[in-house]
């Protein structure tokens, strides 16, 4: 497990590891909107690859449909953006094909928590060997601000400026009611705190679910910066708060209004899911090792 590192400690270590960082640089312009949380997330990034000595060649990057999707082209390295709220299949096949990458799933909460609900579930219950970052800004942004599964009841949103009528979910709240392995969340104003935990979840052998609650300046003016940082308590300043300890867990991802926790609210390591399959425990090469030629040839005159 990494250590916790001070900010003066992370500018001395960035520092001498300008080059590292660099190669990640895209030529791409960033494109989000004027303070959006994603350019954040995207320096946080960066510098927990940079932190963990990961070059271009060792990490895949998977992007979901959305804002956050449009970080694809902005980060150098191999990069797949796929369909809306398919993301988690996609890095799980190649999570699975290639254990010897670092895949990295983005996708916001429009996508996770819509069409993409089902395979957050099942990626939990398998426990995938990938990180998840799952940005929540409460809204689905890159269609013009309509409402999200995360969106605060009452709140109005293009699309229904009425107020949303239905109970927000509380994406963590789900999430540790499915036996998780790793389970954090952090916020996108505190780049420092945001690359602490990418790091851990990079470490972590199985799924590994960030939340970063994230700010929109466009289109959810409900919660900016200054809202998040007077309710922010990160679980190290916790009396005798135990991150192996479910229950307490779930107890603290319930507040999203006075006190949001932030930080790994839970870890407990298990056999992840290609260690848990029986006829792959005595083989030695990955999946993407195997794959080789086959004449089919035979097999297709038979449909002549």
């Amino acid at each position: 497990m990494t250590q916790k590192t001070n900010p003066s400690q992370l500018i001395t270590l960035l520092a001498k590891k300008a080059k590292d960082y660099q190669q990640f640089e895209s030529e791409e312009k960033l494109t989000w909107c004027s303070g959006c949380g994603d350019y954040g997330v995207h320096s946080a990034l960066k510098r927990a690859l940079t932190l963990e000595n990961l070059g271009l060649q060792d990490v895949l990057h998977c992007f979901d449909v959305g804002c956050s999707g449009n970080g694809s082209d902005k980060i150098h390295g191999y990069t797949v953006h796929g369909l809306h709220g398919r993301v988690l299949p996609l890095a799980a096949g190649a999570a699975l094909a290639n254990p010897n990458m670092k895949v990295i799933a983005s996708a916001g909460d429009g996508a996770t928590f819509s069409e993409g609900v089902n395979h957050l579930i099942h990626a939990i219950r398998s426990d995938y060997p990938l990180l998840f970052i799952m940005h929540n800004n409460e809204n689905s942004g890159l269609t013009i601000g309509q409402a999200s599964a995360t969106t605060r009841k009452g709140r109005p949103m293009n699309g229904s400026p009425d107020g949303v009528t239905a109970e927000p979910l509380n994406p963590l709240e789900l999430v540790l009611s499915l036996k998780p392995t790793f389970v954090a969340r952090t916020f996108s104003g505190d780049i420092g705190h945001m690359t602490e935990v990418f790091r851990k979840g990079l470490h972590h052998n199985g799924f590994a679910c960030i939340e970063v609650m994230q700010v929109c300046t466009t289109y959810n003016k409900a919660t900016p910066q200054n809202w998040y940082w007077d309710r922010l308590k990160k679980v190290e300043e916790m009396k005798n708060y135990d991150k192996t300890d479910l229950w307490q867990a779930r107890k603290i991802a319930e507040d999203l209004d006075k006190q949001i926790a932030i930080g790994v609210l839970y870890e407990k390591p298990r056999q992840n899911f290609i260690e848990g399959l029986v006829p792959r425990q005595k083989v030695k090469t990955s999946l993407v090792e195997e794959v080789r030629h086959s004449d089919v040839s035979e097999i297709m005159r038979t449909f002549d």
